[in-house]
Formats: structure tokens, sequence, C-alpha cells
């Protein structure tokens, strides 16, 4: 054998694999088709968002939580329904991984240098009841340094094992085929492509000058999801969200193709889940995109008013920020693949944030100078720099030549100004007294009781047609690939198994390629902050299965 374990796909997963494995002694070689530039995958550009339950973070902003609210959140999202097949290995990962999250998964990280932002985000709200989708409280824990800040420690110790010679990482090589014998896996061959100056996220030729063939006594796959390929996704689009969406952005690189889900299940690898995905509503075109079709997506506060292309308003709990999934089914069921937020500069200022490592330079720089300017007059730069440059913006000192300017942006002519002004109108009226049976009013004040939104995330309710709370807003939102949430089936081991459901010999997974653990650890809807989590996870589990196995 030419190594004892071989990954396939230097994502955040296949680094803490790679890193795992080697420290365990093993000899590990790491395979991705992209260039160096593109190591760490989809994690570098993510806003680094991690799911902690009951962290020093949460105590100090006085939220109180717990292993048992936390699974009951978890479980009441996952929705699992495929209990005695499918869903069978997912649920178990879902108990240990909230666990994780509640247990040594911030001191493991701690002692590594990572750090988080001391406010603690409160992401898909849910708006249902107790035993429904949504986070109970705030635990979406912002790395200090975003997705750069959490591929950085695992980066640095896969390098230290590349100078020592424990690790051999080739990129510009390109899995084709996993290689097998009597049914179990035993290396991989494939293409070895043309260097490639292209930077991060960029398109890389796909022209090959050779030919690769290794052996290895384990196998880990952990080579991403299909977000960036709009062909499977719409190949494994559910029923239950409509027809697949006509248009959508794309939140990740074309790379991101999935393709080596169907090499690994011809190795004997069984697929579930494949009609499980994330994508997001709030896409925005980017004005200076990396990829084709790059989308940017917007985590709003709860304030802003969403209307579906006809000019009505969603209703419960298709609100900013409580249901993504819900919202996107909702919206798939208007026939039209956008919908609109209406807002004030107020709102834009306090509530807006873009996600992404290279959105949000303070806290990807660590910079306390650019962070503290969040607090100044004005909207947040990257937020500014979408409303001056970015084409889904329409900014106008009165609500006609607002929704003129919707209407023209769009050329379907769908909106009626005296529909939107009566829902408007009728949503102020209910700020007249500190009753209220709008239940996003009811959301905005709520949010207000938590500290860190009161501070930094919801702004103070207020009338959206009066002058005074500046001009007014409207954004055109856009359908966004993202994730995968299906996947190869593992066991607790990271093992993949095969369709009799019995370990394929020799073959591990992990990160979005294996659902985040297990072929779908989330079920049918994610809790956020639990994409790098997963990946950090699954990439731990079976890096070190995978070491434990060979001795």
């Amino acid at each position: 054998m030419d190594f004892d374990v071989l990954v396939v796909g230097a994502g955040l997963a296949g680094l803490v694999a790679t890193a795992e494995a080697a420290d365990a002694g093993k000899k590990v070689l790491l395979l991705d088709q992209e260039p160096e530039a593109s190591l760490g995958g989809q994690a570098w550009w993510s806003f680094g968002g991690l799911f902690l339950v009951d962290s020093p973070e949460q105590r100090r902003m006085g939220v109180r939580d717990s292993y048992d609210l936390a699974l009951q959140d978890w479980m009441g999202s996952a929705g699992f329904d495929r209990d005695e097949d499918e869903d069978y290995w997912g649920r178990q990962w879902a108990e240990a991984y909230v666990k994780f999250a509640a247990g040594e998964k911030r001191e493991w990280l701690h002692k590594m240098g990572v750090r988080f932002f001391p406010v603690v985000g409160w992401a898909e709200r849910g708006g249902h009841l107790a035993e429904g989708h949504g986070n109970s409280v705030p635990r979406f824990h912002i790395v200090w340094g975003t997705g750069p800040g959490i591929v950085a420690p695992f980066e640095r110790r896969v390098r230290e094992h590349m100078a020592s010679g424990q690790v051999t990482y080739k990129p510009r090589h390109r899995v084709n085929k996993l290689l097998t014998r009597d049914g179990a896996v035993e290396g991989a061959s494939g293409s070895v492509l043309v260097p490639s100056s292209a930077a991060r996220g960029e398109a890389s030729s796909l022209e090959a000058i050779g030919e690769f063939t290794y052996t290895a006594r384990a196998v880990i796959v952990t080579s991403g999801g299909i977000g960036g390929n709009p062909e499977l996704i719409r190949q494994n689009w559910p029923s239950r969200l409509g027809e697949p969406p006509a248009r959508m952005l794309s939140g990740v690189p074309e790379h991101v193709d999935g393709r080596m889900l169907a090499i690994t299940e011809e190795a004997g690898g069984r697929i579930v889940n494949k009609d499980r995905m994330w994508h997001y509503t709030e896409g925005l075109k980017n004005w200076s995109p990396v990829w084709r079709n790059h989308g940017i997506r917007i985590l709003p506060g709860p304030s802003s008013l969403w209307l579906d292309a006809r000019g009505q308003r969603f209703p419960v709990p298709a609100l900013p920020g409580f249901d993504t999934l819900g919202t996107l089914e909702a919206i798939q069921k208007t026939g039209y693949p956008y919908s609109w937020f209406i807002l004030t500069q107020k709102i834009i200022e306090k509530e807006f944030a873009l996600s992404g490592s290279e959105q949000n330079p303070d806290l990807t720089g660590k910079s306390i100078r650019l962070l503290l300017k969040r607090v100044l007059p004005g909207a947040p730069g990257p937020v500014q720099a979408f409303m001056d440059k970015g084409e889904d913006f329409i900014i106008a000192d009165n609500l006609a030549d607002l929704v003129a300017g919707m209407n023209k942006l769009t050329g379907e002519d769908l909106l009626d100004l005296a529909v939107i002004e009566r829902q408007i109108q009728a949503r102020d009226r209910q700020l007249d007294h500190k009753f209220a049976k709008d239940l996003q009013i009811t959301a905005i004040r709520g949010a207000r009781n938590y500290r860190g939104d009161k501070l930094i995330r919801v702004a103070k309710p207020h009338k959206i047609l009066d002058p005074k709370n500046g001009p007014l807003i409207a954004v055109r939102l856009n359908l966004l690939s993202r994730k995968t949430l299906g996947g190869l089936q593992t066991n607790l081991s990271g093992r993949v198994l095969n369709e009799a459901g019995e370990e394929v010999p020799g073959l591990y997974s992990a990160g979005e390629v294996a659902g985040f653990g297990g072929g779908g650890v989330h079920g049918y809807r994610a809790l956020e902050g639990t994409f790098l989590g997963g990946c950090l996870f699954s990439g731990r589990i079976a890096g070190r299965a995978a070491a434990a196995d060979l001795k």
C-alpha cells in the first residue's frame, strides 16, 4: 500500500480527518481537484457560525441553555420519519452531535486557539410550538476570524504533518474512481489536472495532463455536496417544495458538484435522503462575483416586511430569520422564484448582515477598529456597497416611487401600490400601543428582550411609513443554493454502509457528502451553525476511526 489513509477532498472535514489520522501516526495522502489556493473549501467562505450549547458566551449574555433543550430543538427541527432505514443512523448522529456541542466541542477548539465573538446570535428562531422547528435560545457563535478562523488551526496541523512527511497533499488531482478488491476499498485513481493559477472559488480548468493511482488501507471521502450543480439539485428536488425553481443563485463555487457521491456509490456506498437539502431564500446577486451566478445571503433581523412576488405578506412563521425551509416552501407555492423585503434605513442599519467571510472584513480580519464602526450611523460597509452597486436594491423617499421601482426591476408589473400601502399601514397601526396581534410585531418585541439582539441586531420597533425613519428600501430576494442534507450513510464511526446496511471495508466518509454524519444528521431542517460543526465532528470521528481500525 502507498499510504495508510487516503482522504478525498481538502475542505474542512478533509483537513480535520487528515489531521486526526496523522496525529495517530498514520501516513496520509490528501487529494483535491482544486488548486492549493482553495484549501479549506467552503468553510473558508463561511460566516464562521458554530452551534454550541450552554457555552460561557451564552451565559455571559444571560442565556440559559441545556443539552435537553438543544436536543428537543434538534429533534423538533429534524422531523426524522424514516427511522428504520434512511434516518436510523442520522438520528444517532444527531444525539451524539448535540452531546458534543454541549460538551467538549468548545474546549477542543479553544485549545487550538479558536475564539468567539462575545455576542451570540439567534438564528432559525422557528416560530412554531415548543416541540417544532427552531432554536429556543441564541446558539449561533461566530468564530473570531469567521471562516478562515475555523480553517486555520486545522490547516496549520496538516501543514505541520506535511513538513514532517506524515501527510502528502496533492492538489489538482481529480478522483474518478475508488479502487476495490473483493468488496473492500483500497485506493483511488483519477486525472492529474493542468496547473492552475485560479484564485479561491474561481473556476479552474479540468484539462487532464496525466493519470494517477494510489493505494491505501483506508479511504475517507470528504468531497462536499451538490450546491454548485443546478442539474443535480433539480434532479433531487423534493416534491413537497413544488417544482424545482426556474432560477437560483449559487451560494457555492462550481466545483461543489457532488460527483463523488456517484463514484462512491459505484464502489458500494449507499446514498440516503437525496431529497433533503438546504437552500436560502434571501439571496442577492453579487455585484462582484467570484464564481458563476454568485449569490450572497442576507442574514436578516426580524423587522423587514416580507412580501411575495405579488406583494402579499407571507403568513407566520415565514418571518425573516425564523424558518428557512418553511419560507422556501411558501415562496415556491407562489410560482415565482423571488420575494421582497420592504424596510427602512433604520432597519437596514441595525439588522442587515451578509453571510460570508469576505462580506465581514471586521470579524474576518479580527479588527476591533472596524468592528466599532458598526455602531456608527449608516449601513455596514459591505451592505452599503450592495445598496450602491447591487441590482436587487430599490431606494426611494416615498412608497409610490418604491413600488414603481420594484415593478421596473422585475419588468412584470405584479405589484399594486394600494395593496402594499394597505398592508404596511395595518402593520404600522399595531405600534400605536403596547399590545399587538401582528405576530411579527410580537416577535420583534420579544427579540429585544435578549440583550444581544437589542444591542446589535434588532431595531427599535417603528413605523415603516414614517419619513423620519429614513428612506424606504425594497430588496428583491432570490433563491440561493447551498447545502446537501442527505448523503452517504455512515455508522457512528464514519464507516460507509452499503445497501444491506453493512460496512464497506476500508471506506469512510465525513462532512457534507455524508449528510454531515449518518447520511443526514439534520433530518429535514437545520438549526444553523451546524454545517461547519458537522464537518468538524464527522471529520474528527472518521479520521480517528480509520486510524484506530488500522491498528
